[in-house]
């Protein structure tokens, strides 16, 4: 690949991550209005403990009802009118959704849709730009492992993922930046809002980069554009133009192959990715981190600033390093070996809430006892476990596992199962970690035991069923699952290929 072709995919590639980007950024701001949301919108209803547990986590999490929607929608739009519209569209609702989630007042107030009575228009606005995230989250890795050459895609596609966490180290600061020496009644009142609309920005970002950017040569070849397509791939990967065209026409030659062309079995291990991904519980550590540096002992201003720097530093840092290790080690290492290191921190993390060892509260302003820096030191080697590898890597398995023929439908179904496994942790957290009951014994450690379970069930699923597709080409894989694949037959010696 000349020097030209190398910059030409690594420009488009930045620009699909900004897909990731708004990802990321959905993902982290909503932690920063977890206390505002219940104060203004749940609160005020006089509900019992388990009504308002479960309506504060419904208002957290509906987003990722609108990502379920957004990631099923998003497969046949991408076959129908491409992967660019599809993300540009994403863009779009996403500008219009954050702003009305901080301000969903505006218009709604007409209809008496103002103070707690403005929950049904947060929602749906939150529900919108779950969906535009939803999109996004599948269209940017398709698009990017749809430009990149198969030496590097693994690489590329794990930018995606970067974003993400640029995008979560981003808004972090930004929350803190917003409620910086405020009191927390600034909170509740006004920072909120600020920091829900600041989302914004990226997204106006990622609508004017799609507006620039070509769509992906696979696309123009399903829909018969080959002379586009050939074109684009000169500019791709040079001399290998032509060869690469017709290895993308062998494997569409019938455009509407049916879902299952190639066994149930590729499809399965696309969804338990996505599912195994959410249930080891990291999303429920980054909506809920300031909270839970709070339950440690910290007081508002410092829980922002311990996210900003233990989680969103170390999230991006270690993600980083995934770029340079997916390539060369292989996909199935570093998913088992982060796997186990997640299972061993939420096992430390959940013991170490014992109410006999955390015991500085916020209601006495004390600094973190000993036993909280341990636990922040478990959230820390949580995070690196998840950062070089389930962050990264189950997104570029998604992007390679299916074969071209049914990707958008195969890819769309695993994405939505990742929403909706997401919604499931994240609307049962609050649940989990508010209930009088199970505090009573474990003090709002007994979600962490449990995502430590789904941890060691994630490396044992991986171990057996998972291929290794480091260095094929997009077009190659598909035969892995014509072989052993097809009848379940892995073995834990394929750990390393």
């Amino acid at each position: 690949m000349s020097k030209s072709s190398h910059g030409l995919v690594i420009a488009l590639t930045i620009a699909a991550t900004l897909g990731g980007l708004l990802f990321g950024y959905d993902t982290a701001v909503i932690s920063g209005v977890t206390s505002a949301i219940t104060h203004n919108f749940v609160t005020p209803r006089h509900l019992t403990e388990s009504g308002a547990n479960f309506l504060s986590g419904l208002a957290i999490a509906i987003a990722l009802l609108g990502c379920v929607i957004g990631a099923a929608i998003a497969g046949p739009l991408s076959t129908r009118i491409g992967r660019k519209a599809g993300l540009l569209i994403a863009g779009v609702l996403f500008f219009v959704s954050s702003l009305g989630a901080g301000y969903p007042e505006f218009f709604w107030s007409l209809f008496g849709a103002v103070g707690y009575h403005a929950l049904p228009a947060f929602l749906f606005y939150r529900v919108l730009g779950g969906t535009a995230i939803g999109m996004a989250s599948m269209l940017a890795p398709m698009y990017i492992a749809e430009v990149a050459p198969p030496s590097t895609r693994g690489m590329l596609v794990t930018f995606q993922q970067i974003a993400i966490v640029v995008g979560i180290n981003l808004v972090y600061f930004v929350n803190w930046l917003i409620q910086a020496g405020h009191s927390r009644a600034y909170l509740m009142s006004t920072a909120w809002r600020h920091m829900l609309a600041s989302a914004a920005i990226p997204a106006a970002l990622l609508i004017v980069c799609m507006l620039i950017v070509p769509e992906t040569p696979r696309f123009l070849v399903l829909k018969d554009r080959d002379a586009e397509a050939l074109a684009l791939l000169k500019r791709l990967v040079g001399a290998d133009a032509a060869k690469t065209l017709q290895e993308i026409k062998g494997t569409l030659i019938e455009h509407t192959r049916p879902l299952l062309s190639f066994g149930a079995l590729v499809l399965v291990v696309g969804v338990l990715l996505s599912v195994f991904q959410q249930v080891v519980g990291i999303n429920a550590v980054l909506y809920y981190a300031p909270h839970m540096f709070e339950n440690m002992g910290a007081s508002t201003n410092q829980a922002y600033w311990e996210s900003a720097t233990f989680v969103g530093v170390t999230m991006t840092a270690f993600t980083l390093g995934a770029t340079f290790t997916v390539d060369r080690l292989g996909r199935k290492p570093l998913l088992v070996a982060g796997a186990l290191i997640m299972a061993v921190a939420m096992i430390v993390l959940g013991s170490l809430f014992d109410r006999h060892l955390v015991s500085a509260t916020v209601e006495q302003g004390a600094a973190a006892s000993g036993a909280s820096y341990l636990a922040i030191a478990a959230v820390v080697v949580y995070i690196i476990g998840f950062s070089f590898s389930w962050g990264p890597v189950v997104w570029v398995m998604l992007a390679e596992i299916f074969p071209n023929s049914i990707r958008g439908k195969a890819m769309s179904i695993a994405v939505a199962a990742q929403w909706i496994m997401n919604f499931i942790v994240s609307l049962t957290f609050p649940m989990l970690d508010g209930s009088a009951y199970l505090n009573r014994y474990f003090n709002h450690g007994f979600a962490y035991w449990l995502y430590g379970a789904g941890a060691i069930l994630a490396a044992l699923f991986v171990v057996r069923f998972v291929p290794e597709t480091k260095g094929r080409s997009l077009e190659s894989i598909q035969e892995l699952w014509h072989g052993e694949l097809k009848n379940a037959r892995l073995s834990g010696a394929q750990i390393i290929e």
